[in-house]
């Protein structure tokens, strides 16, 4: 399985949990960040798994601008998940959260989701992450891909 993992960090630990899932993957897997990504790239991908940190109940605006620019015609039918960081916390809530976002900018392209949107914790702004929270995000990934 061709495996992309596509992510923005802000505080790094993001780009943990975008590692964690890379490490819990079998087959070819590609790890790149949002920024350096080049939309028309996606070539033979199986599986784009897309993750942001949440900020103001949304993706980061790198993440977003790379899926508004993600091709319609490579988006048809590809297999797709999303994850995001965030805090826990009644405030959280009612702006949403980056992975439903993500989730449904890439369903509106005619992508495939395998797995609900997936988020990981993190105990404050900057982090770290929650105790456990990598060892989710490798069980999670082995789970998306069965």
């Amino acid at each position: 399985m061709r495996v992309l993992i596509v992510y923005d960090s802000v505080y790094g630990n993001t780009e943990r949990v975008a590692e964690a899932i890379a490490s819990g993957l079998a087959g070819e897997v590609r790890l790149v960040r949002a920024d350096k990504m080049d939309p028309s790239a996606l070539g033979s991908t199986d599986l784009l798994i897309v993750g942001s940190p949440t900020q103001g109940g949304r993706p980061t605006a790198v993440v977003q601008d790379l899926i508004a620019k993600l091709p319609f015609d490579q988006m048809k039918g590809m297999k797709v998940a999303a994850f995001d960081t965030r805090l826990t916390g009644r405030f959280a809530k009612i702006f949403g959260y980056a992975a439903d976002k993500i989730s449904t900018e890439l369903t509106a392209k005619g992508a495939s989701l395998v797995s609900d949107p997936q988020p990981f914790f993190v105990t404050g702004k900057k982090g770290p992450l929650k105790d456990g929270e990598s060892e989710r995000a490798v069980n999670w990934a082995k789970g998306i891909t069965k």
